[in-house]
């Protein structure tokens, strides 16, 4: 029952989401979502009160589908500066991907900015310790340089972060694939440790 349970409640989240992907969370009624679903009325109601609830629960599905995109690199064995290029990538292209799949939502994430940051706090936690392990293994094999781990790991975040409004909004736009290899450069210059025939 419970598995059924999940299925169904997650069904609802996505249905939600393409509505609101389609026409934007105020032209979507709660109507619209049970009649799509093909789950009806009282079904809806039993998992999520209003539609600000079940708008609540599609920013946190979303928000999940990204830290698992970026928490799949952490799994790769490879050299902690492979491995946080691959990081820095994976978390703007998640987020790109995510803003491509939602249409005309990305305008209500925008407004909402706040809403989204309140649902995001313990996915930073989590991307924070994602990005504290690849340093401490860098520091380890001697690539890093020593630094505060918990400050970087912060900086580096939040960075990142920083570009995610202006890509949603569409003002980086073809430039801002070209140019990702150039934040990447900009991060590991900081960090790195110079290699032996850098330093002839």
């Amino acid at each position: 029952m419970p598995e059924k349970t999940s299925r169904t409640k997650k069904l609802l989240i996505e249905v939600a989401r393409k509505l609101f992907a389609e026409r934007g969370k105020k032209n979507v009624t709660m109507n619209d979502i049970a009649e799509t679903s093909g789950k009806g009325r009282r079904t809806l109601y039993t998992y999520f009160k209003n539609k600000d609830e079940i708008y609540k629960a599609v920013i946190d599905s979303e928000l999940i589908k990204i830290f698992q995109e970026i928490q799949s690199v952490s799994l790769e064995k490879i050299e902690p500066d492979i491995k946080l290029t691959k990081h820095i990538h994976k978390h703007l292209d998640a987020i790109k991907e995510t803003v491509n799949r939602n249409g005309s939502l990305k305008a209500d994430f925008f407004r909402d900015i706040y809403e989204v940051e309140r649902t995001r706090r313990k996915i930073d936690i989590q991307e924070i310790e994602l990005i504290k392990s690849i340093l401490r293994e860098g520091i380890e094999k001697k690539l890093f340089k020593r630094m505060n781990v918990e400050l970087s790991s912060i900086i580096i975040l939040y960075a990142l972060k920083g570009l995610e409004v202006p890509y949603i909004r569409e003002n980086m736009g073809i430039e801002f694939e070209k140019n990702k290899n150039s934040i990447v450069d900009f991060v590991l210059a900081g960090i790195k440790l110079p290699t032996s025939k850098e330093m002839i």
